[in-house]
């Protein structure tokens, strides 16, 4: 559903929070797929759900806990105490959310119209008092209206399937990048947009080589889903879109979680759950399971596969089994997790079978399951010898967040997940194996514990400052690491992309300004706030959760140079092409995002300074990408996927498109060829073609099996970052000059020379 991703923490232990994406909440939902105009939803619905029936129908008034839920978010919000930067609620913020709550509904401007705009308009300068009150009337008129409008452009599509509109040969276009478009005049104009929007994907599956009654049934599946996903929707997903409006308004990082979305991210965080131990994706009007997570009890019952499918679900030895064919998948995640040491009964459908055959009945135990592969893991890297200069070996340590078990830290748990404790333990075997330097691969790590991010630096560092947090008061605090020791003296690289954001920033900023390591990759994100999360049931009391959390910005962090990431990130030593532009995505796209600037800095030891050492490392960089195929066929890869995206738009002429899919899959041949031509690895999916189906119509356990094989796929960035750090640890080995200059302490860490 077109809601805003939220992310946010648990404040046991530590009160500060950098926030990262809700990653595995995606993973106990099912991958989204894009309908017309490119509106997530989920996996498709059959037609006979898509009635009123299914309609879940919205409450006359907020319950009392949506209305005390309210105040209090509020009552923080609004109050300098808490937030970093309050603003007023009043008619400038009302307008805000109201753009804001607008956008969360239909960001691509394809279901209303300027009419409909103008009716909502009454309510622009509103929803301020309407807030305060509690009340819910004007998010639900809108919501209301939205319901109806996908209902109406879903029976437009799936009739514009029954006519003869599907010859491409003239010079049609469809507009996909609807962001910046004005709302369209009337309900003609909808129709002109979803139109071409149907034909693009009837396009796309014929140039799959689908055949007409084929694709006509998948659209029509896909098209029925999108009023099946919004129908579900219940009062507390638009409370939830409704207070998010108003916490998006305050700052980009301010967001507002309901009880079920606070223990998704707390899953997120701690990397562990307790459940069954399987990764569910709704598939058609089931639930099936996608993955089973090694360790757990689906796994250690060798009685699921993924595939299977979850026909209804019962609670310990006698509980009624509740039919749970047409379910939400968090309603039925929600009845398979449950506490440690209790049983669970499953209906499952093998994968293989239809789904009138008869289920078998699964009892399992609930365990506490790790999800291992959401954790640091390392691999070595081999840079060949050559020009006289040896054999070198370099570990990778990739950490997608900076995680922890707040909960299980807070119990003193020895066995608690932790970032730095995975990534310590990886070090020693690393060490064991004799590596020559490490790279911590951080793209894509959004972030997550700011106590993670500095302990994680005093792996590297022998005591010291590693962030300054300013609160809203101005009052400015070190925090920095105070155990004597490093785990790892060595050589070490920073891989850091646009994705790489808060904790990231504040670790691979911490080893700049230290001249520990080379930070290689882009500029990163430039998120450089702290957020906490407030648990709303501490304030009225109680033992159930009723009311929610909200994650509520109230510091800044400071590198300890003094600089701020905030809008202006990290900027590597040694520079990939951007993937991605920096006006479309980064804190800097945030219209209200706090500005850049600076403190003082405070004391720090600075073991080197790599500046005498970069123009080298930088010709040594651009003599072996000019012959380095991989690398070179990823930058036209990402030259190319720019050009398109500013385009907004593609062609609806099947003679062009095929032509475009034709080098495309000459492209991924010739490739192919090279790579067994020059002894390269394979890329595991470098036969795939464009197939047209979107996540949730392919076959779960080949999707399943298709996303693992992309973790082998050849990573030309981190192979080369490894080269980086190997020519560094040759030329300060070789050149006894040069590494004086670099590394001019003799104190630890400095064996960065052979």
């Amino acid at each position: 559903m077109p809601m805003k991703a939220l992310s946010s923490r648990n404040t046991l232990f530590a009160a500060l929070l950098l926030a990262m994406p809700l990653a595995l909440l995606a993973r106990a939902d099912a991958p989204p797929v894009s309908a017309p105009v490119g509106t997530p939803t989920e996996a498709p619905a059959d037609k006979a759900l898509i009635n009123k029936a299914n309609v879940t129908s919205l409450p006359a008034a907020p319950t009392t806990d949506q209305v005390t839920a309210a105040k209090l978010v509020y009552g923080l919000l609004s109050d300098s105490r808490y937030a970093y930067r309050p603003r007023p609620l009043d008619d400038a913020l009302s307008a805000d959310m109201y753009e804001r709550y607008l956008e969360s509904l239909d960001s691509g401007k394809q279901f209303f119209t300027a009419a409909d705009i103008a009716k909502f308009n009454s309510f622009k300068l509103k929803l301020d008092d309407a807030f305060k009150a509690g009340r819910l009337d004007p998010a639900y008129a809108i919501f209301s209206t939205y319901r109806q409008r996908v209902e109406d452009r879903v029976a437009f599509a799936r009739n514009l399937l029954k006519q003869d509109i599907f010859a491409f040969e003239g010079q049609d276009r469809f507009e996909y990048d609807r962001e910046d478009a004005e709302w369209v005049a009337d309900t003609a104009a909808l129709d002109t947009l979803w139109k071409q929007s149907v034909r693009n994907d009837w396009l796309r599956l014929k140039l799959a080589g689908k055949k007409p009654d084929e694709i006509r049934k998948t659209l029509d599946k896909r098209y029925a889903n999108l009023a099946t996903s919004i129908n579900e929707l219940k009062g507390e997903d638009v409370f939830q879109t409704f207070v998010n409006a108003y916490a998006n308004s305050i700052d980009p990082h301010t967001d507002y979680f309901t009880p079920r979305s606070a223990d998704n991210f707390n899953v997120s965080m701690s990397l562990s759950l307790e459940g069954i131990g399987a990764v569910l994706q709704r598939q058609d009007d089931t639930v099936a399971i996608r993955e089973i997570v090694p360790g757990g009890p689906a796994g250690n019952s060798g009685r699921l596969k993924p595939g299977d499918r979850v026909v209804a679900v019962g609670q310990g030895d006698s509980g009624a089994m509740e039919d749970v064919i047409g379910w939400r998948i968090d309603d039925v995640v929600a009845k398979i997790r449950g506490a440690k040491g209790t049983k669970v009964r499953l209906d499952v459908i093998p994968a293989e079978a239809g789904l009138d055959s008869k289920p078998s009945r699964v009892v399992l135990v609930r365990d506490k399951v790790r999800l291992e592969d959401q954790a640091a893991k390392s691999q070595i890297i081999t840079i060949p010898a050559g020009n006289g200069a040896p054999e070198k070996r370099v570990g990778v340590i990739k950490l997608p967040g900076f995680y922890q078990d707040f909960e299980g830290r807070r119990r003193n748990n020895g066995d608690y997940a932790s970032a730095t404790r995975d990534v310590a333990k990886l070090l020693v075997k690393l060490r064991e194996q004799n590596v020559d330097g490490v790279v911590l691969d951080l793209r894509n790590n959004g972030g997550g514990s700011l106590n993670e991010a500095i302990e994680l630096t005093g792996l590297f560092i022998d005591q010291g400052p590693v962030v300054q947090v300013r609160e809203s008061g101005g009052r400015v605090s070190v925090e920095g690491d105070s155990d004597t020791g490093i785990a790892w003296e060595g050589p070490v690289a920073v891989l850091i992309n646009r994705g790489s954001a808060s904790a990231s920033e504040i670790f691979a900023g911490a080893i700049q300004d230290y001249g520990r390591g080379l930070v290689i990759g882009e500029t990163s994100f430039g998120k450089g706030t702290v957020q906490n999360l407030h648990d709303l049931d501490r304030w009225p009391g109680g033992a159930q959760a009723r009311f929610g959390q909200v994650k509520f910005t109230m510091a800044q962090f400071f590198r300890v140079s003094g600089s701020s990431t905030q809008n202006k990130g990290v900027v590597p030593d040694i520079a990939f092409p951007a993937s991605v532009d920096a006006s479309e995505f980064g804190e800097s796209t945030y219209e209200n995002a706090l500005p850049w600037t600076r403190i003082a800095a405070v004391p720090h030891t600075r073991y080197g300074n790599f500046a005498p050492l970069l123009p080298r490392l930088e010709t040594l960089h651009a003599s072996r990408i000019a012959s380095d195929r991989e690398f070179q066929w990823w930058s036209q890869d990402v030259a190319e996927f720019r050009k398109e995206r500013a385009e907004k738009s593609v062609s609806l002429n099947e003679a062009e498109r095929r032509a475009e899919r034709d080098r495309d899959d000459a492209k991924r041949k010739q490739r192919q060829t090279e790579r067994l031509t020059f002894g390269l690895a394979l890329d595991p999916l470098g036969d795939d073609a464009d197939d047209g189906l979107q996540a949730g119509e392919r076959d779960v356990a080949k999707d399943a099996a298709r996303e693992k094989a992309a973790e082998d796929r050849p990573d030309p960035l981190l192979r080369e970052s490894a080269a980086i750090l190997a020519d560094a640890v040759r030329l300060l080995g070789s050149d006894r000059k040069l590494s004086a200059q670099v590394l001019p302490t003799a104190r630890e860490p400095g064996h960065w020379a052979d």
